[in-house]
């Protein structure tokens, strides 16, 4: 059911609707991954300014941002009284920081410049808000779920009892267990003797048990290899989204986690979550050795009892980054020279405590096989999935793991 959202009237069009909805309307333009869909509302935009205004005036035109009156009064509108409309638009975005833009420079005679050099870039509260709304998309049709934190299978001094006690020791939260610490009291010195002193010794105290709960680190691995668009198909938008959500979650729910984000692609580089919108496919291999191995270094820094990566890809290792930093490529089959290099360095994976979770957005029997040996090695799962279908597979997959022992 379409909601209805009051706002102060102030007559001008470009206050008459809800950023937020605007940054919904406006989510396929700024996750472009550079899928040529041909039924796409946005078709070949790119960051800068000029593509911005442009998918705000379709927006706009779409006839699902604005109310019936105000779509009235927009229709209405000259050519050159909509492009200040966009221009407020897209200052209100910049004010509110979903944006960070650049403004068009000026040439050197003194006329306005032009608007196709100037560059955008979402800021992290964009980010932050395209995050939570395809956690929300994601989580909507599964119903409710206790999200809890990390279980080990560990025992400490906490506030969440199990119903097990244990004697104090230097260190242990100061839980105490009220009845077992009297019983031991009473054992030592006798019933009270009315005076309302006890003699309390350190020996007597006794605190609660609770289940030991750690911080997980996490590396979302994600294939960025030509063959996520190909086939008809865009797969990496859906990853993003995904990622997105996913990075949403852990920064809400669980703050002492940490997640970041590695590429893989003919090599792989770590990135910053805050660039992941604009993140398009490309090179064209896939070269999941050299992103294991970015991913192990990034955990190995964290500090972090628990650590996993979640690896999302479609493809076979096609690539393998030799020890003179060239690329060795063949997307021919299942290359043996790549594939043996590539799980053994899962294995160095499993012998550092990294499990590995894999998504494949693929079903071939070779890719099976493979995928399969991956889950063996790492002790780790493995789902075979669409990109309709990933995001509930990986969330549920995550959130369920607060509730088993995991390392």
């Amino acid at each position: 059911m379409k909601l209805t959202r009051y706002t102060k009237f102030t007559g001008d069009l470009s206050t008459s609707f809800d950023l937020e909805d605007l940054m919904q309307a406006l989510s396929d333009f700024l996750l472009d991954s550079g899928y040529q869909d041909p039924f796409a509302p946005f078709q070949s935009m790119d960051d800068s300014i000029e593509s911005l205004r442009e998918a705000i005036k379709q927006a706009l035109e779409s006839g699902e941002l604005l109310d019936p009156e105000a779509q009235e009064q927009f229709d209405a509108l000259p050519e050159e009284q909509v492009e200040e409309l966009v221009d407020k638009i897209v200052q209100r975005m910049k004010d509110d920081s979903f944006l960070n833009a650049e403004d068009p420079q000026n040439s050197g005679d003194g006329a306005s410049g032009d608007a196709e050099d100037a560059r955008f870039e979402v800021t992290d509260k964009g980010m932050d808000f395209l995050g939570y709304k395809a956690l929300r998309d994601l989580l909507g049709p599964l119903g409710k779920s206790s999200l809890g934190r990390h279980d080990t299978r560990y025992e400490a001094a906490g506030v969440e009892t199990n119903g097990s006690s244990k004697q104090y020791e230097f260190g242990d939260s100061l839980n105490l267990d009220i009845t077992a610490t009297l019983n031991n009291v009473f054992a030592r010195e006798g019933a009270p003797d009315g005076s309302g002193i006890l003699n309390l010794e350190y020996s007597d105290l006794t605190v609660q048990q609770a289940d030991y709960q750690s911080s997980c680190a996490t590396v979302v691995l994600l294939d960025c290899s030509h063959s996520m668009i190909l086939y008809g198909e865009d797969r990496f938008t859906p990853a993003k989204r995904v990622a997105m959500a996913l990075a949403h979650l852990i920064r809400t729910q669980y703050p002492g986690d940490t997640i970041d984000l590695v590429l893989f692609h003919d090599s792989a580089e770590h990135i910053h979550l805050s660039q992941l919108p604009r993140v398009k496919v490309g090179p064209h291999h896939t070269n999941t050795r050299e992103g294991l191995r970015v991913a192990q270094r990034i955990l190995k820094s964290s500090g972090k009892d628990m650590k996993q990566i979640v690896m999302i890809t479609d493809g076979k290792p096609s690539a393998l980054t030799l020890d003179d930093g060239r690329i060795y490529k063949n997307a021919f089959g299942l290359d043996p020279i790549v594939i043996q290099e590539t799980l053994d360095e899962v294995s160095r994976c499993k012998r550092a405590g990294i499990m590995i979770n894999t998504f494949m957005l693929a079903s071939d029997f070779s890719l099976v096989q493979f995928v399969q040996k991956v889950s063996a090695i790492a002790r780790g799962k493995a789902y075979f999935t669409t990109p309709q279908t990933l995001g509930n597979y990986l969330l549920m997959d995550f959130m369920s793991r607060r509730s088993k022992h995991i390392n």
